[in-house]
């Protein structure tokens, strides 16, 4: 069975990804997301397939400066630990490195736009979108931005 990675951050992206959770019984699947005290119950659902990384909020520069940076050396260490041959990802932030991590190492890269925009690139999808395998929007109105993209309709 293919080991697969469902990462975001926490908060409306990771709602997002939990959508998806019909998808985790085709696969050796492990979620990783920030921990928070609203998401930390997630352990007692998924167990030792949830991972966490440093919850940060870029509205926080400063400790944020910091916090990124560990998350990138977590990520990798997360990352060879898996060693998952797909990365789902809804972003935000979290996601980034562990996509190009994975790129750089020969995992598939599936990125899932967020709902939330519908005529405007975030800069997730901005980042992600060059190195994406499968990148797929939730509405029709963002194919004009991403000319690649597919559109797979909504998650929820």
């Amino acid at each position: 069975m293919k080991k697969a990675m469902f990462i975001s951050s926490t908060g409306g992206h990771l709602s997002e990804l939990l959508q998806l959770k019909s998808m985790f019984k085709k696969y050796d699947y492990y979620l990783v997301t920030e921990k928070t005290k609203s998401n930390i119950g997630l352990i007692n659902k998924y167990s030792n397939k949830v991972k966490f990384l440093v919850y940060g909020n870029k509205s926080h520069f400063l400790s944020y400066f910091f916090i990124f940076p560990y998350n990138c050396v977590k990520s990798l260490y997360l990352y060879f630990r898996i060693r998952p041959k797909i990365i789902i990802t809804t972003g935000a932030h979290t996601c980034v490195p562990m996509c190009y991590i994975g790129k750089l190492f020969g995992s598939k890269v599936i990125y899932i736009e967020t709902f939330a925009n519908i005529e405007s690139k975030t800069l997730t999808g901005r980042l992600i979108y060059p190195i994406a395998d499968l990148f797929i929007v939730q509405w029709e109105s963002m194919l004009k931005l991403y000319k690649n993209a597919i559109y797979g309709g909504w998650i929820y």
